[in-house]
């Protein structure tokens, strides 16, 4: 790696203050993955699902009613006491929370028919992960890496979106040109996971492509969409965050006075792994 490429190791502190920003901000997943993953793995109410960077629940809460048991997996505590509360809210009593670094499993949980990753992967070593889950998956079971991006949609030119590309110089104006991540820096995209599967003795993967579907909101919902990333979580701008959010409201009135967007989301791809 070159000298000066931005370097990252994981701190608790990734996405503090960001867990209670995710039900209000990030678009939920469209029914059509449910379906599409409910068809492609014949779940049956049946077996354990293990999510392992589970977040608030985004992605275990939509496929637990088809499994037996599932369990979620992630190192930071509000994510995991806001997923917990949503599942109160709707009423999904088979879910499991354990707080652990995927690095720490496979700790004391069964094998699982299906393993899910969803905007997750890339957070992890991912090598060593691989390998671990390998060993988790039950020997029909199936993991599945979502690809995804649920704050922002894919509409550079549409004038009913949200003006990402200002609100982006905005964060870099308070917190600098280089993205946050926790105490670090935002490490560079990493687009290997083929291989890394592969040689942890995973087979496929069978892709599934979800197409993208148009949504609508306010500005309330963009502002919590932003504070859900790692690079601009609350905790970042300190003392200035007050200051942020008035200028970021503002930016977003000026471009909607109405305050409401509307833009289409980026397709969503699911690769299983056998």
């Amino acid at each position: 790696m070159p000298d000066d490429e931005p370097t990252w190791s994981w701190d608790p502190s990734l996405y503090a203050g960001s867990a209670r920003h995710y039900a209000v901000g990030r678009v939920a997943y469209p029914p059509t993955m449910v379906e599409a993953l409910v068809d492609a793995l014949s779940l049956d109410g049946t077996g354990t699902l293990l999510d392992v960077g589970c977040g608030p629940g985004s992605v275990i809460l939509l496929l637990a009613p088809y499994v037996q048991t599932a369990i979620g997996v992630d190192a930071d505590p509000d994510m995991l006491h806001e997923a917990a509360r949503l599942a109160g809210l709707r009423g999904i009593d088979n879910v499991e929370w354990r707080r652990l670094r995927a690095e720490q499993l496979p700790a004391d949980l069964p094998p699982a028919r299906v393993i899910t990753l969803a905007q997750s992967f890339h957070w992890m070593d991912r090598p060593r992960v691989a390998g671990i889950l390998r060993t988790m998956l039950e020997p029909d079971g199936a993991l599945v890496h979502v690809s995804a991006e649920t704050h922002e949609g894919d509409d550079p030119g549409d004038v009913a979106a949200p003006p990402w590309a200002a609100v982006e110089q905005l964060v870099a104006r308070y917190l600098g040109p280089r993205r946050r991540a926790g105490q670090g820096v935002r490490p560079p995209g990493r687009s290997d996971e083929n291989t890394i599967y592969r040689q942890a003795g995973f087979h496929g993967p069978q892709s599934i492509t979800v197409p993208g579907w148009r949504v609508q909101r306010g500005v309330d919902q963009i502002v919590a969409a932003l504070h859900s990333l790692s690079w601009a979580a609350p905790h970042l701008f300190g003392d200035r965050l007050e200051d942020f959010d008035a200028e970021l409201r503002a930016l977003l009135v000026d471009s909607a006075p109405d305050g409401r967007f509307s833009e289409t989301m980026r397709p969503i791809r699911l690769d299983l792994w056998r």
